[in-house]
């Protein structure tokens, strides 16, 4: 087991990552701050791993709740369903929340944690590899709105993120390159040579060799963390996460969410950020080619999707939230592992990136 720490002051938590850690009560126990528990998963999720997580908290007064599975149902309506759940049970203050699956579960889990009595604590299990590489990590959480990807949501670090990477075993092959593509991200932003070394164990991963998939997992969860203790609100180098996300998620609320995965619409977003950087000069096209190879290796869309016009792509990426005064704040290359945000490149540019 490989153990990290995200560097808070006095929310500083852990990362656990590792084989078979699903239902050992000594990693969360330390974790909890009272009795109750409400385990948060989803449809897919529950079948395969709620009754072993569960195995845990057997200590403790513990209750579930179900959601259905899908970025359709990151809402605040589906949001109520948990309340209604911690409401019925009587849950006080000192409940914690436990996300028992991937990014959506997880980001769902954690605004109903930060808005519950103004404030209860979470823990993060996440078992996908975007959700484990990404969304668990950083105490972004936050629902959906049919004008806005996350444009709903709070700031509240979790307790600890504990990863099993046997959750992976029975994650499909489209949710396994979507998470490549965030793991890609981090190599991209500040860690060229972990851009190298994805470049050349991309097969491993694919067949999801269990050394490889740990390097990556750790790695990528070690960098995002470094950035987190320096920027935790996003008030300034934090930003940089954020490569390829503002043309990503005009891409999910274009298509309507769950048409292109996250992931699928990233990897999408970065080669036009990379693009884009090309055109401003800053980016060899060397580079270019590079980051688009890998990710169709790793069976990623590169390109706008058919059904999304470019002009109604342009106004959804004003609603961002890295949008000032109305200008559209990218982030962009001057090199792989060199990631700027800025707001200084030519209009003109951008709209030939997308036409």
């Amino acid at each position: 087991m490989n153990t990290l720490q995200v560097e808070l002051g006095i929310r500083s938590y852990p990362i656990y990552i590792g084989q078979g850690l699903l239902g050992r009560p000594e990693l969360v126990t330390p974790l909890l701050k009272g009795q109750q528990v409400l385990i948060v998963t989803n449809e897919t999720v529950a079948p395969l791993y709620l009754e072993k997580a569960l195995v845990a908290f057997q200590n403790f007064q513990t209750a579930s709740v179900i959601l259905p599975d899908g970025e359709e149902y990151k809402t605040l309506e589906v949001v109520n369903q948990i309340f209604d759940s911690l409401l019925t049970h009587r849950f006080d203050r000192q409940a914690t929340l436990v996300a028992l699956g991937g990014g959506v579960v997880g980001d769902m889990t954690g605004f109903a944690a930060a808005c519950y009595q103004r404030g209860v604590p979470f823990l993060q299990i996440p078992t996908t590899l975007l959700a484990q590489v990404d969304s668990s990590v950083g105490g972004k959480t936050g629902v959906n709105h049919r004008l806005g990807k996350n444009m709903i949501g709070a700031f509240h670090q979790p307790q600890g993120v504990l990863i099993d990477t046997d959750t992976l075993y029975t994650l499909d092959n489209r949710q396994l390159s979507a998470g490549l593509a965030e793991v890609v991200k981090y190599g991209l932003i500040n860690d060229p040579e972990f851009f190298d070394w994805l470049d050349t164990h991309t097969q491993a991963l694919l067949a999801k060799d269990a050394q490889a998939l740990s390097f990556a997992i750790t790695r990528s969860c070690q960098d995002k963390a470094n950035i987190v203790a320096i920027d935790e609100r996003e008030s300034g180098p934090r930003a940089i996460l954020n490569l390829g996300h503002t043309f990503g998620h005009a891409i999910e609320t274009g298509l309507g969410y769950g048409t292109y995965l996250h992931g699928e619409a990233v990897a999408i977003g970065m080669c036009l950020a990379a693009q884009l950087s090309e055109k401003m000069g800053w980016l060899p096209p060397s580079e270019v080619d590079r980051i688009t190879t890998l990710l169709e290796r790793m069976a990623l869309p590169t390109r706008v999707p058919a059904g999304l016009k470019k002009e109604e792509m342009l106004e959804l990426m004003k609603v961002d939230k890295k949008v000032r005064q109305g200008k559209i704040r990218l982030v962009l290359l001057e090199g792989i592992g060199k990631a700027l945000v800025t707001e200084e490149y030519e209009p003109q540019l951008l709209q030939e990136v997308l036409w």
